[in-house]
């Protein structure tokens, strides 16, 4: 695979992945939105053990190893979840708001 390819189609997952935990942002139940995020510490966790499992490496090597890999892995954990939080509170701003509205109404 040419890399163009491989760089369009890690592009195409890239804004399926952020379409994605919006759409579940966007949901009433607020567990649905940390579905992603949640499955991302798994596998950095999963890459950790790996890290740490392989190779005659040194007790220290093997920690920065693991520390790089968790920070690496989990930037996009936080991308996630900061996707998560700004869209739960558009959510809760907007539901305050109509709950106001109603009670003009009344």
């Amino acid at each position: 695979m040419s890399e163009e390819m491989y760089n369009f189609l890690s592009l195409i997952f890239l804004v399926g992945l952020i379409s994605l935990q919006i759409f579940l942002s966007k949901k009433e139940n607020k567990w649905v939105g940390l579905i992603l995020p949640t499955i991302n510490v798994i596998y950095s966790i999963v890459i950790i053990i790996g890290t740490a499992f392989s190779g005659n490496l040194s007790v220290v090597q093997i920690m920065i190893q693991a520390l790089m890999s968790f920070l690496l892995c989990n930037t996009s954990t936080m991308i996630l979840v900061v996707i998560y939080f700004f869209y739960r509170e558009k959510r809760k701003k907007s539901k305050r708001k109509d709950e106001i509205n109603a009670d003009d109404l009344q």
